[in-house]
């Protein structure tokens, strides 16, 4: 996540005064668990706009069941099904699941 979306996400976090949700969709685990890292305690790189701003914001990646479910098949099929088939679901869920239910 780069300075410019960092700071994206933390304006938009204000200004939605924590009514929002990160979807993730990043293809492999490490860069998933730093995305979900940044926007749930802060920037661990601390070179960003998040740097020590633990914003708390729930996170899910796109290839979780209850994101796929609420999407239209045909949409997800064609966008994110190449992803699905090629990625490592199983290990990119369960780091934005740790982060989410707080990293402990």
């Amino acid at each position: 996540m780069d300075l410019d979306d960092q700071a994206n996400v933390n304006r938009l976090a204000e200004e939605s005064e924590g009514e929002m949700i990160v979807i993730l969709g990043q293809p492999d685990p490490n860069s998933t668990a730093l995305f979900a890292e940044t926007v749930t305690r802060g920037d661990p790189t601390w070179a960003g706009p998040l740097a020590g701003v633990p914003l708390g914001l729930p996170v899910y990646h796109v290839l979780e069941p209850e994101i796929k479910e609420s999407m239209d098949p045909e949409l997800y099929q064609e966008h994110v099904g190449l992803m699905e088939l090629s990625a490592d679901v199983d290990e990119i869920i369960k780091w934005v699941k740790y982060y989410r239910e707080g990293g402990e």
